[in-house]
């Protein structure tokens, strides 16, 4: 039996952001943010002093939050990241990230409404921002 040949990607640059259907997607997920992300975005990411991205198109996907001086991608998960089909396509897409350097960091729901002061702190590490208090 033959062995597959790994699927190649398609995108070439974290720059592809022309794809007009992602990028309308992408600004009607900025309107419609859920309450986690607004949270997270109004009450600490907006005010670092650093440029932070919204529902960013990164090649054929739309992340919840994009650092390029950091190439950190932020993504929030609510319950559907946790069935079977959600946790796959999270692997893929995250290891499809990775292969351009990028690290992907996952917050949960349930960590923004219970500790977000403890995910600001991670985030300040990550962000390699140690001197910046929290919002």
């Amino acid at each position: 039996m033959a062995r597959r040949q790994p699927r190649r990607m398609r995108w070439k640059s974290l720059n592809q952001t022309n794809n007009p259907k992602l990028r309308k997607n992408a600004q009607k997920l900025r309107r419609e943010m859920t309450k986690e992300e607004r949270r997270l975005w109004y009450d600490f990411l907006k005010r670092l002093p650093i440029t932070v991205n919204r529902q960013k198109v990164i090649g054929p996907y739309i992340v919840d939050f994009y650092c390029a001086s950091r190439k950190l991608v932020i993504e929030l998960d609510g319950s559907q990241h946790y069935e079977d089909e959600g946790a796959a396509s999270d692997r893929g897409r995250d290891h499809a990230l990775n292969q351009l350097g990028i690290t992907v960091v996952r917050y949960s729901n349930d960590d923004i409404n219970r500790n977000f002061d403890g995910v600001c702190a991670d985030l300040l590490r990550r962000l390699e921002l140690p001197g910046i208090e929290e919002a």
